[in-house]
This record gives structure tokens, sequence and C-alpha cells, in this order.
């Protein structure tokens, strides 16, 4: 075929995690952010209409709309003021692109000290090829935090899991 250098790619560890396998050793135990996901977010194409992207996130009750291609592969979102905007416009002159994400392997710890650092209050969550998993929100993050902090059972509320 013409190719000089060949690599032949096989997944780690990390990958496996990632993946939402069964973890094992002494950090298997850390909750991480795939443990309390949300996989319930509203998505919309480049193409769409700003108007009706915006009324499914609401009339789901949420306050953001993820922008996907093919594969459920995530180029950004439309959120707050931006859904507010002229709903004629298309989603991709609307949405905030390149958006920063994390996968599920993740320690809830170390995302929610970057998620405090940066004043954030929610990331996209996705595969390590881009595709949607779901939105962490701080809150939830720090909510099970405390639970494993002070011991108690993790609750319907703070655990969406996958």
């Amino acid at each position: 075929m013409g190719f000089s250098r060949v690599y032949d790619y096989e997944a780690g560890k990390a990958d496996w995690f990632a993946a939402g396998l069964p973890r094992e050793g002494r950090l298997a135990g850390m909750p991480r952010v795939g443990d309390i996901v949300r996989g319930d977010e509203i998505t919309c194409d480049l193409n769409d209409k700003l108007g009706e992207a915006a009324d499914r996130a609401r009339s789901a009750g949420k306050d953001q709309c993820i922008v996907v291609i093919d594969g459920n592969v995530v180029l950004g979102r439309v959120r707050g003021r931006a859904l507010d905007g002229d709903s004629n416009q298309s989603v991709e002159d609307a949405m905030e692109s390149g958006s920063t994400t994390f996968r599920t392997n993740e320690t809830l710890e170390a995302v929610v000290g970057r998620m405090a650092a940066r004043n954030v209050e929610s990331v996209l969550v996705t595969t390590s090829d881009g595709r949607l998993v779901g939105t962490l929100y701080r809150s939830d993050a720090q909510r099970r935090l405390a639970e494993d902090a002070d011991g108690s059972e993790p609750d319907e509320q703070s655990c969406n899991c996958l």
C-alpha cells in the first residue's frame, strides 16, 4: 500500500476504564466520572435551526444542546444566552466549538478540582474517540465526594450510573 511506517494500536488500561469496564486494584474504588455522568443530554445537528434546538432542550428541562455529527461525535454545545439567539440561525453559527471534554475513567476528585479552579459548573464526557457519553455536573460530583467522605451510600439522585 505504500506506507513506510505502520503502527498497531492496542488499547490500554485507560481505555478499559474509559469504556466503563470493571476495575480492580488499590484505586478501583475511587469514584470516577463515569460513575455519575448524566447520559440524558439533548443533541442537535450543525444544520438544525437554533429555535428548534432550544425548544427541544428546554422541553426536556435542559439549558444546553450538545452539537454532534455522525456517530454522536461531539463538536461543541449551545447553552445559556446562545439558546436565546435568532431562532432561524443555524446551530453551527451559535455553538461554542471545541468544548473541553473528559473521559469516564478520570477521578472525580481531580475533575472537580479543575472545574472549581475554572468556575465551571458542567463538562462534557466523551469516549476516547470523541463520542458523547453525557455531562458531568460539578454539584453531582461534589455531592458524591462528600458521601464517600462520610461513608454513606450514594443515593439514586447522585448516581445516574451508565
